[in-house]
C-alpha cells in the first residue's frame, strides 16, 4: 500500500495526504499498522532529496524508472530511519513490491543495491551525519535556494535547528470548544475513550485552551470529537485570534476562512454572540466552513463566498473586527505539509505579496472607525509578512501599527506564523 500511494504521488496525482487517506487499502489497516505506513509514506517524501543522494552513490547517477526509484527510496528509508524493521524484512519487502509496481525485471538490481548498502549500514550513517553539516540542504532534504535564505536571514545555527525541526512528524493538537464543554469535563471523557493527552503552554494561548494528542483512536470513532467538544488545531493559529480580541456582540469578518479554525475560535471567544462573517472563494470551501460550525454547535457565523471579482470590500466600514489570514507560501508548515518544500518556488513568493497586499487593501475597506484589522500569514518570510504591512501603511490612511509578532517554529515549539495588529483611527 505505502508503495502504491508513493508511486501515484511520484506521478503527479495528487497530495501525499490526500493520496493516502483516499487509498482503500490504506483506511482497512489496523490502527497499528495504518500508523506505520503512513510513517513510511510521508517519510519518504520528507527525506527525499537525501534518500536520492544515496541512490545516486550507489548507482553512479545512473537515472531508474520512477517506480524504481520509489521502491528504493522505500527500502533505504526503513534501512536508515526505522530500526524497528530488521535488514532482512525492509529489503524483502521492498523487493516484494517490484511486481504490483510494475518493475519485476529491476527485482534483482533492487536487491543488490539495497542489500550492498545494508551491508555498509555504519559506514553510511557516518556519512548522512556528516552530510547534514556540510551540505545541509541535502542533509536535511530541503531545496538548496530555501535553505541560502533562511541561512541569510537566521544565520547558519538557526536554520539546521528549522531544517531539523521540519523533518520532525507534525504533532496533533485539539483546541478546547468553549461553547460546546469545560476543559476539565473534556478531559475527563478524552480518559475513558483512551485519549492520550499533555498539556501546553505557549505565551498567547490562553491557559487550558489547547491539548497536545499524543495517541487517541481515529477521530470520527471519538464522541467528543462528533460532539464538537474539540477543534484540531495548531497552537499557532490561535496568535492573529488573539490579536484581533473579539468580543461579544461584535460584527468580525474572516475574508480566507476556510476550513474554519480560526473563524470557529473567533466565535467562541465572542461567546457565540454576535456576528462572524467567515469568506472563501469557493462553494467546497465554504461548505467545510458550514460543516465545522455545525459540529461544533455556533450559531453567530454566517459563511459566504468572497466577492474575487469585484474591487471594493464584502461590506464598507461595518465591521468592528477584521481578520485577513493570507494565503501564502506555508513556510512556516513544512513540518505538517510534506509536500510543500518540494513544491514551493522562489518566485511564488513575490507573486503572493502582491495577492496579499491587494487582498489586505480591500478587506481594510471593511473596517469601521476604531476597528482592528489583523493581518496573519503561515509564512517565515519577510517579503510575505512585515513588506506587506509596510506597503499596506505607506499607501493606506488612517491605520497604524499597534503590534505584530513571528513564531520561529523551534522557539515557540508550534508552526512558523505572522501576525501584525493594524487599528483604523
Amino acid at each position: 500500500m505505502a508503495g502504491r500511494v508513493l508511486v501515484r504521488r511520484a506521478e503527479g496525482e495528487g497530495f501525499t495526504e490526500d493520496l493516502l487517506d483516499n487509498d482503500p487499502g490504506f483506511r482497512a489497516l489496523p490502527d497499528r499498522e495504518r500508523r506505520l505506513a503512513r510513517e513510511l509514506v510521508l517519510g519518504v517524501v520528507r527525506w527525499q532529496s537525501t534518500l536520492d543522494w544515496l541512490i545516486d552513490r550507489r548507482t553512479e547517477g545512473r537515472r531508474q524508472k520512477r517506480a524504481c526509484q520509489v521502491l528504493l527510496r522505500l527500502g533505504l528509508y526503513q534501512l536508515f530511519w526505522l530500526d524497528r524493521i530488521p535488514d532482512h524484512a525492509a529489503v524483502n519487502e521492498t523487493i516484494d513490491l517490484a511486481d504490483p509496481a510494475g518493475v519485476s525485471s529491476q527485482a534483482g538490481f533492487l536487491n543488490g543495491v539495497l542489500r550492498g548498502i545494508a551491508r555498509e549500514k555504519e559506514a553510511v550513517r557516518e556519512q548522512l551525519a556528516g552530510l547534514k553539516t556540510e551540505d545541509p540542504a541535502r542533509g536535511w532534504s530541503h531545496p538548496g535556494w530555501l535553505v541560502e535564505r533562511w541561512a541569510a536571514r537566521h544565520g547558519a545555527a538557526d536554520t539546521l535547528r528549522l531544517l531539523e525541526w521540519n523533518n520532525t512528524p507534525a504533532r496533533t493538537f485539539a483546541r478546547v470548544n468553549l461553547v460546546r464543554t469545560k476543559p476539565g469535563k473534556l478531559l475527563e471523557r478524552w480518559r475513558e475513550e483512551g485519549v492520550e493527552y499533555d498539556f501546553g503552554r505557549w505565551d498567547w494561548v490562553p491557559e487550558n485552551l489547547v491539548f497536545e494528542l499524543k495517541n487517541h483512536p481515529p477521530l470520527q470513532k471519538l464522541g467528543t470529537f462528533r460532539e464538537g467538544w474539540f477543534y484540531i488545531q495548531d497552537p499557532s493559529t490561535v496568535l492573529a485570534v488573539q490579536l484581533l480580541d473579539p468580543q461579544p456582540e461584535e460584527r468580525a469578518l474572516d475574508v480566507c476562512a476556510a476550513p474554519g479554525g480560526k473563524t470557529t475560535l473567533m466565535a467562541q471567544q465572542m461567546d457565540d454572540d454576535g456576528t462572524v462573517l467567515a469568506l472563501d472563494i469557493s462553494p467546497e470551501r465554504v461548505r467545510l466552513i458550514e460543516q465545522n460550525c455545525r459540529r461544533l454547535g455556533l450559531r453567530t457565523v454566517v459563511a459566504g463566498e468572497f466577492p474575487s471579482d469585484e474591487p471594493g470590500a464584502p461590506a464598507e466600514g461595518l465591521f468592528d473586527r477584521v481578520l485577513v489570514d493570507a494565503p501564502c507560501s506555508n513556510t512556516g508548515v513544512m513540518r505538517r505539509r510534506v509536500d510543500l518544500r518540494w513544491r514551493v518556488r522562489p518566485e511564488e513568493i513575490e507573486r503572493l505579496r502582491e495577492v496579499q497586499l491587494d487582498l489586505l487593501r480591500r478587506s481594510a475597506l471593511a473596517v469601521k472607525p476604531g476597528g482592528v484589522l489583523v493581518y496573519s500569514t503561515c509564512s517565515l518570510e519577510p517579503e510575505e509578512n512585515r513588506a506587506v504591512v509596510d506597503a499596506f501603511l505607506a499607501g493606506a490612511r488612517g491605520f497604524e501599527l499597534e503590534q505584530d509578532r513571528e513564531l520561529f517554529p523551534p522557539e515557540a515549539r508550534a508552526d512558523g506564523a505572522y501576525a501584525a495588529r493594524l487599528r483604523r483611527r
